[in-house]
């Protein structure tokens, strides 16, 4: 039987991948929630306009036997809306950042805004399916992953708990990214002439996803230097991470971490050694590209990991989770 599933924030970027996914799938029904309606704001994809829409409250999620609500909305408006759709009766997947964290602390500290639902923090389950499947399963909300945080710790973590990367000797990742990520809203920073022909570093240290990298990988902040960059294309996320490895590891013997790891994952793939992905690879999939090359004589490593920051950064990535909540195939809609 198929499931009905709403949609919150169907008119931002990553709202409109859902649609565009979700659309295609062959078990879910979408019903796009309005909230805050803003009619000057049309939604960016073809045939969202004829889906089925209802209000954004509890009662529709109840009168429309609503399974899971995605919210693609702001931080704070994902605070405001959770925990009405968890008392519907419906499972939350949250695209934003606002239940990423462990502690309203750290959320205060990343995000410069106080967090306003600290209990739903501590039930919340990190929607990495890679490293985190068997808690999202029964979880009833889940917090998506950065896109940043994504494709960092898909490549990171496996060499990390391999114990072959010199912590010592730091973790650099130049990640770099489309203008999407920023979503719809309109911004001096991401408008055209800014961004066209141009390319500039922003949020130097204090990246609100960094801590999301170390939650998951285990590293400390002081062996980790991220550096976010802006590129003039609309969609994907390629991060150049720079290492130094132990005992002589080399890009065979990284690729056999990577390949043990990932052997069951469908939405990992591997590179020969010293093949290296780009962008036109996984714009429009939900894949995770990952490439390794090694200069044996200094031990330095250089792995290159490319994802579409629309797809496994934000709304492949959410309907990878709610097949997970509702028991079906992982690839189900995505492949």
């Amino acid at each position: 039987m198929d499931q009905v599933v709403g949609i919150v924030g169907y008119r931002g970027y990553s709202g409109a991948e859902l649609v565009r996914i979700l659309q295609s799938h062959p078990h879910v029904q979408p019903v796009l929630l309005d909230h805050r309606d803003d009619p000057l704001v049309q939604p960016p994809v073809r045939g969202a306009a004829l889906q089925s829409h209802a209000p954004c409250s509890a009662e529709a999620v109840r009168a429309e036997r609503i399974s899971v609500v995605f919210l693609a909305t702001p931080p704070e408006v994902s605070m405001e809306l959770a925990p009405a759709m968890l008392a519907a009766g419906a499972r939350v997947v949250d695209l934003s950042g606002a239940f990423r964290l462990r502690t309203p602390a750290a959320y205060a500290t990343w995000y410069k805004q106080p967090h306003t639902q600290p209990e739903l923090l501590a039930e919340a389950a990190y929607g990495l399916p890679e490293f985190c499947r068997a808690r999202i399963a029964s979880a009833r909300l889940i917090a998506n992953p950065g896109c940043y945080p994504t494709a960092a710790n898909l490549a990171i973590r496996p060499l990390l708990d391999a114990g072959v990367v010199d912590r010592a000797a730091g973790v650099i990742c130049d990640a770099k990214s489309g203008a999407s990520g920023a979503g719809r809203k309109a911004s001096l920073s991401t408008s055209f002439c800014e961004v066209t022909e141009n390319f500039a570093a922003y949020s130097v240290f204090y990246h609100r996803h960094v801590p999301e990298v170390l939650m998951t990988s285990g590293l400390e902040e002081r062996e980790f230097s991220f550096t976010a960059q802006l590129l003039p294309v609309a969609r994907g996320i390629l991060e150049t991470i720079y290492l130094r490895l132990l005992n002589g590891a080399s890009a065979e013997r990284l690729l056999e971490i990577y390949e043990k790891r990932y052997a069951a994952e469908p939405f990992i793939r591997l590179y020969h050694a010293g093949h290296l992905p780009d962008l036109h690879a996984v714009v429009r999939t939900n894949y995770c590209d990952i490439g390794v090359t090694v200069d044996a004589a200094s031990g330095r490593a250089v792995v290159v990991s490319a994802i579409d920051n629309l797809v496994k950064g934000a709304a492949g990535q959410a309907v990878q989770n709610m097949n997970l909540l509702l028991g079906y195939p992982e690839t189900e809609g995505l492949l």
